[in-house]
């Protein structure tokens, strides 16, 4: 049954953040703020490399947006709502920061990525994928995609679809935020509540697939560079932001689940009441953020010729 939003406004207005809570999480964002700004002014100081630090810069800012964010929306649930639109729109900045980033640390930008996928792939010599008898620069598909889709030869082709498959989660990602908060203007979008008749079990869905999508894209690159990008270490720093963007909106999913099916019975859980904080003070807290530094810590500061 749908909770209507005026009568959900008494219960926000008597809820109170438990202290516990406002504190442990105070902590633990104060200490992400810390070394997120370190790290920030680090790159500043040694900015020798801007192809990549740049992006990188964009990427590093996730954790204070996230951080600040959920706080905010742990001690006032009000605006929770709107605090959670503000953390997907530069979620999606975060993404696409990530694939250039990634770009740029390849062969030294988007046109060498090109010309270089294009060398893998023996696009120069005209012959059909079938004829290929060297496996080279052809990426096979993981299950269950490889009953759907053929292999795809390294090249522009490749390119433009790992582009736009990660691309393609940053305008989905902004048009749900946007019209999210249109639908919650008028009370239909039921954060966290899988009715039919409100708009977050349809967004859920759409997002789902669209993740889906972009992770795979995201696999499929990291497959076809792995060894050109080995002095970056890129399986720690897929891992670390898969791990940030991917399961943080899964964990909001699960707990959303749980909540409905009344699992979340823990003194803690129930010191909170409201499943979006809950997830708020999840996401101050979780270790996450360390592999988060991990990511920024292997990249051009320790070597300024390349991250």
């Amino acid at each position: 049954m749908r909770v209507k939003l005026e009568l959900l406004m008494p219960l926000l207005a008597q809820y109170k953040t438990p202290a516990w809570a406002t504190l442990v999480a105070g902590f633990f964002v104060l200490f992400a703020l810390s070394l997120s700004m370190y790290l920030i002014f680090e790159h500043l100081s040694a900015y020798n490399n801007p192809e990549e630090q740049k992006f990188v810069l964009g990427v590093i800012l996730m954790v204070p947006c996230y951080a600040i964010e959920s706080y905010v929306s742990l001690v006032d649930p009000n605006i929770t709502v709107y605090c959670g639109i503000l953390r997907e729109g530069y979620e999606a900045l975060a993404m696409y920061c990530f694939g250039r980033y990634i770009t740029a640390c390849l062969v030294g930008g988007e046109e060498k990525t090109i010309a270089f996928l294009k060398r893998e792939g023996g696009s120069d010599s005209g012959q059909p994928l079938l004829h290929h008898a060297s496996e080279k620069g052809i990426i096979h598909h993981h299950f269950p995609v490889n009953y759907i889709l053929k292999p795809w030869r390294m090249g522009m082709r490749f390119y433009q679809i790992i582009k736009f498959g990660i691309f393609q989660y940053v305008i989905i990602k902004t048009l749900t935020a946007s019209l999210s908060l249109f639908l919650e203007a008028f009370g239909v979008y039921c954060e966290g509540e899988f009715n039919l008749r409100c708009g977050y079990p349809y967004f859920a869905a759409i997002l789902n697939f669209s993740q889906f999508w972009a992770l795979y894209c995201l696999v499929e690159w990291y497959t076809a560079t792995k060894d050109e990008l080995a002095h970056i270490k890129p399986l720690a720093k897929f891992l670390s932001f898969k791990s940030i963007v991917f399961l943080t909106w899964w964990q909001g999913v699960v707990i959303a689940i749980m909540y409905s099916l009344g699992l979340l019975r823990s003194p803690l859980a129930q010191s909170l009441q409201l499943k979006s904080s809950i997830q708020d003070f999840i996401i101050c807290i979780e270790r996450r953020w360390a592999l988060r530094q991990l990511f920024t810590s292997m990249c051009s500061l320790l070597n300024p010729t390349s991250s």
